[in-house]
């Protein structure tokens, strides 16, 4: 399976939860590609933010790798499903998408933990670093979900 985790800018949120995401389908020994991107172009090749980063290795994951990139219209072919982080995220994922959209297909990402609640992950990039830890114990708990839910089928 193949899934999209979206934020704004592709630096802080949507990194660390393909990151959580990826690490815990590999575990589960799910066969998953999972991706990030952005729905703005802001930060287009660079590395996760570094508080992202120091969060990530802090609970056993490496996402220094990772590279920023805008959200494409085909990425609503190529994937099975969309996760974004909040409902701005979520209507600007529905513009970029065009004639590609399905209602279906893309959902916001607390959903998985507060099912039709439409809850956000709040961007920790003025929040400092306790920012970042919030935002990563809210994506481990929903990724947690993910894994769950798909393993059982």
């Amino acid at each position: 399976m193949k899934i999209l985790m979206v934020c704004l800018g592709n630096i802080c949120r949507s990194p660390l939860a393909e990151g959580i995401l990826q690490a815990k389908a590999d575990a589960a020994g799910l066969d998953w590609k999972v991706d990030s991107a952005g729905t703005a172009g802001y930060h287009i090749g660079e590395a996760p933010h570094v508080l992202s980063q120091k969060v990530a290795k802090q609970n056993g994951l490496d996402i220094s790798f990772q590279k920023g990139r805008k959200l494409r219209k085909e990425d609503f072919i190529a994937f099975a499903k969309i996760y974004v982080m909040d409902s701005e995220n979520y209507n600007d994922a529905r513009r970029i998408a065009s004639e590609h959209w399905k209602e279906n297909k893309v959902d916001l990402i607390l959903n998985e933990l507060h099912p039709h609640e439409n809850r956000s992950v709040p961007d920790p990039w003025y929040g400092g670093y306790d920012g970042f830890i919030e935002v990563y114990d809210m994506l481990d708990k929903a990724c947690d979900k993910i894994i769950k839910r798909h393993s059982a089928r």
